[in-house]
């Protein structure tokens, strides 16, 4: 079994995906140990909660220090025992004492085709507006192993995304969503829970 923690920090549209990939069973051999969000308004703990799996506040708000929130994060990680962390719309920057303990364990959804529109400050809605503003026709989503870089560690999976002359970024971000990240996400999981099984 390939338990999973998965870290959010708004809605949890991918999560939502991850959880109906299991139930439907294109995710296999795989459990959602907890889910962690640094927002406590964050409606992907709602999610969480009505599919009776833990879901948990840790932001760095409540905490005097970056190191402090740092450690508590490592250590409720710990708690729930993942084999595998899923970033999902996480806006938080993963400390490196974390990316050490669980390395090759971290995996992240990214809302376009890495090495385009990706790195420091690129995120949500920002990744789509720079893709309008440059003009580009072909747009996507990538999976990828997350390493001490912005969005520079080895690529899992991609999938491409046309863009159309009358798209805004929220247009633009739902078919991305639709026809990329809530598909080779989980795929990419599936792909990952395989090969554990396996070994």
């Amino acid at each position: 079994m390939l338990n999973i923690v998965v870290c959010v920090s708004g809605g949890g549209t991918n999560l939502q995906a991850i959880i109906d990939g299991i139930d439907a069973g294109r995710i296999t051999n795989t459990k959602i140990t907890g889910v962690i969000s640094n927002n406590a308004s964050a409606y992907a703990l709602e999610r969480a909660k009505k599919n009776g799996i833990p879901a948990f506040c840790i932001s760095p708000k409540d905490f005097q220090k970056r190191e402090e929130f740092n450690e508590g994060f490592l250590n409720k990680l710990k708690q729930l025992n993942p084999d595998l962390i899923v970033l999902a719309g996480f806006l938080v920057i993963i400390p490196r004492q974390v990316i050490e303990t669980y390395k090759d364990r971290i995996i992240n959804i990214h809302p376009s085709l890495i090495p385009s529109f990706c790195g420091t400050g690129f995120y949500g809605l920002k990744v789509h507006e720079e893709v309008l503003k440059r003009g580009v026709k072909i747009t996507g989503a990538t999976v990828h192993y997350v390493d001490e870089g912005t969005d520079t560690g080895r690529i899992i999976k991609q999938k491409a995304v046309e863009v159309f002359p009358q798209d805004t970024p929220e247009i633009l971000q739902k078919r991305v969503m639709e026809q990329a990240e809530w598909i080779i996400l989980p795929q990419a999981i599936n792909e990952i829970a395989i090969k554990k099984g396996m070994m």
